[in-house]
Parts: C-alpha cells; sequence; structure tokens
C-alpha cells in the first residue's frame, strides 16, 4: 500500500510515532497545536507524526475498521526503515496504538494511550448505534465538517483552555473529508480490544484529562489496571482535547513516562 504522510524531526535512538483522534491530523502535533512534534525532537527522539487512512495527505482507507488503520501504520513505519518505535495515541489514535501492540507487538517498544479506551462504549451494539445516530445526526443537521465542529468542539472542552485551543480544533476538524469522517465512526463502534490488555507486555501510560467526558478519568485508570505494565496520569481540567487544550501538562506528562520507562 502507499504509506501514509509523515511529517519527521529530529533523530534519535528511539522513534516515537504520534497518531491523532478522529476529528485529527498529523497537524494536531505540530508547533501551532500541541507543540508534541517539537518537544520529542528537542528531548533527543526521533518524532514522526503521521495522518491516518483518509486523512490529509493520506490515501483513503482499504477498509473501515482499525486493524485497518493498525496496518496502514506498520506498513509505513516499514517503508522508513523503523524497527521499532513508542506509540503515542490520541483518542482514535490511542485504539489505533493499542491495536498495533497487540496485532504487530514486534513493532511497539510502548504506549502513551491518551483520552481513549479499549473499547467503544459497553458490550451489546445498542450504545454504538445510538452513537453513530447522533453524531451523523449533527452532521447531517450541521451540512459541512465545519459546521459540525463549530457544534461540537465546545463540548470536548475541558475548564480553562488556551484561548486558541477551541479555534485551532475546529479548523483542523473543519479539514478532515466528510467521507474520512463517516468512515472512522464506523472504524470506532467495531473496535474492542479489552480481552487483550493482558497481552499487551511494554509499558504503557494512560493518560487521561480530568474533564474528558468522551473518554472519562475511571475508563483509563481501569485500562491501567488491566495492562501487565500499565501506569495511570491525570491532566486535571482539561477536557477531551486535552493535548491542544494544554499542551505543556499533556507533553511533559509523555516525555517523564518516556525518559523513565523507555531510555
Amino acid at each position: 500500500m502507499t504509506p501514509l504522510a509523515v511529517d519527521h524531526r529530529g533523530h534519535g535512538p528511539l522513534a516515537v510515532v504520534m497518531l491523532h483522534g478522529i476529528g485529527g491530523g498529523k497537524t494536531l502535533w505540530d508547533d501551532a497545536h500541541s507543540g508534541t512534534l517539537a518537544a520529542l525532537a528537542s528531548a533527543g527522539y526521533t518524532a514522526l507524526a503521521m495522518d491516518l487512512p483518509g486523512y490529509g495527505a493520506s490515501a483513503a482507507p482499504a477498509e473501515d475498521s482499525i486493524a485497518g488503520m493498525a496496518r496502514a501504520v506498520d506498513d509505513t513505519l516499514a517503508a522508513l526503515g523503523v524497527k521499532d518505535a513508542a506509540l503515542v495515541g490520541h483518542s482514535m489514535g490511542g485504539m489505533v496504538a493499542l491495536e498495533m501492540a497487540l496485532s504487530c507487538p514486534g513493532r511497539v517498544r510502548g504506549l502513551v494511550l491518551a483520552c481513549t479506551s479499549a473499547a467503544f462504549g459497553p458490550p451489546g451494539g445498542d450504545w454504538q448505534q445510538a452513537f453513530l445516530r447522533d453524531r451523523l445526526g449533527v452532521l447531517e443537521a450541521a451540512g459541512s465538517m465545519r459546521a459540525m465542529a463549530q457544534s461540537l468542539v465546545p463540548t470536548l472542552l475541558g475548564d480553562g483552555p488556551r484561548a486558541e485551543a477551541a479555534e485551532q480544533a475546529v479548523e483542523v476538524m473543519s479539514r478532515v473529508p466528510e467521507a474520512t469522517y463517516r468512515r472512522a465512526l464506523q472504524a470506532l463502534a467495531g473496535f474492542d480490544r479489552r480481552a487483550g490488555l493482558a497481552q499487551v507486555w511494554v509499558p504503557a501510560l494512560c493518560l487521561a484529562a480530568g474533564r474528558d467526558r468522551t473518554a472519562p478519568p475511571e475508563v483509563l485508570s481501569r485500562m491501567a489496571a488491566r495492562l501487565p505494565h500499565g501506569e495511570y496520569a491525570v491532566v486535571e481540567g482539561a477536557g477531551h482535547l486535552g493535548p491542544v487544550e494544554r499542551p505543556g501538562e499533556f507533553n511533559a506528562r509523555i516525555l517523564q513516562f518516556l525518559a523513565a520507562r523507555l531510555t
């Protein structure tokens, strides 16, 4: 397959790959947004931010699944000659990172799972279908990705985000193709890796946001407890878009984990 689009900064012995959420793209991690790409490079890592399939400059996916996204990331790392890497995943990107740790464990040195979960909602399917109807209904009522983002982003923020966070999040989400967003929603609805958590043997930081209503702190805490080498941290006051709302605190947590557990 065609490799995913990648922003690359820094040259160090450990590669760290950043994976975005459903309303994101690799620009989430650049200097104008979370600044994670620069923070990692400055700390001596090889920092790689990817556009997942269908986002930004990456080709549309061959299938609508988290597993398919994980294979695309794995293929891209192989094409880049990256033997293994730490993965930093936000929201949907955290699901992709967890899937990679289970489906291609030799590629993964460690995980930062931010504002995410091991499954999309409770088992059974009713909740997932209701969520799909709600999110697609918001999109159809809004009439465009930009209008939907303007409506949705404020509901994802926590307490006292930096002044430009909402505007930046709307701008990033507005650039997501509608077809990609619809496919990604379907991929989320089918994801459930709870049973595999006990088989993830790499160090893993479950990084919560204290005011996140999409992936609440207790979800991250339970996930950390089920991971053999899991640990839990929380950025108080932040919402689901925490890496953009409070980038300094999120980046500091990531760097502390990498330094303590992987270098």
